[in-house]
């Protein structure tokens, strides 16, 4: 298995020589899990924070992720040149997305068409819009698969790059590898949280995790129930 990180880390150093900083598009799911991403690439990036996630079950759900984001970003000093964009809301693309395979297990082959389905839009907003890096802050949740996200970021330069000759594209967007939650990294999301007083989803955005969490939920009041009966 590769070791993104170290990957990720190779890549920060050679930034780190550059006279400029490169731009970076950086796709979040929701501001705590874009809290210690941003603490750790804002001194090397010019970053926007593109907000896609045609997942998320409801939209009040997505307005209010979308605003923790945006209120981040104007209070921690760390991200205060950070910019924020919304791509379009459109639950359809991912319920089509996920016909037929509505009751398979989370972290299976629906999750793994989501992350790609993210970040396709990311990578061809970050060509249109001439960025240098793009990337995605999924990488620090343990319950993401750090390989699967950047194996499909990998994926996308490389169509990038092979259809660049026949579609006239210009500046092609590296994927910047990442594995956020190492080296404590969802503990320090986690601590940005609590300190800014963000808000926490408890599940993933889409209909069939907030399923799942209810159910997981109910299991276990009715096994605390048993175990408390007479």
């Amino acid at each position: 298995m590769n070791n993104y990180y170290i990957k990720f880390e190779e890549q920060l150093n050679k930034i780190k020589q550059y006279e400029e900083k490169p731009s970076l598009l950086l796709h979040a799911c929701c501001c705590p899990c874009s809290s210690h991403c941003l603490e750790v690439l804002s001194g090397l990036f010019d970053i926007t924070v593109f907000f896609y996630n045609p997942n998320i079950d409801n939209i009040e759900e997505y307005n209010k992720r979308l605003a923790e984001l945006d209120r981040f970003t104007k209070e921690a000093d760390f991200a205060l040149d950070v910019k924020v964009v919304s791509g379009r809301y459109e639950p359809e693309v991912f319920y089509e997305m996920a016909k037929g395979r509505e009751y398979l297990p989370e972290r299976g082959e629906r999750c793994y068409d989501c992350y790609r389905l993210r970040l396709k839009e990311t990578a061809d907003f970050a060509l249109e819009n001439g960025f240098d890096y793009f990337s995605t802050t999924l990488s620090i949740s343990p319950y993401k698969n750090a390989q699967w996200l950047n194996e499909i970021g990998m994926e996308l330069e490389r169509e990038m790059l092979d259809q660049k000759p026949e579609a006239g594209l210009g500046k092609i967007p590296v994927f910047l590898f990442s594995d956020f939650k190492k080296k404590n990294g969802y503990k320090r999301s986690i601590e940005l949280s609590e300190e800014y007083g963000l808000y926490r989803q408890d599940y993933c955005g889409c209909v069939f995790s907030k399923r799942d969490r209810d159910r997981k939920r109910k299991n276990e009041i009715s096994t605390r129930a048993g175990e408390g009966a007479p």
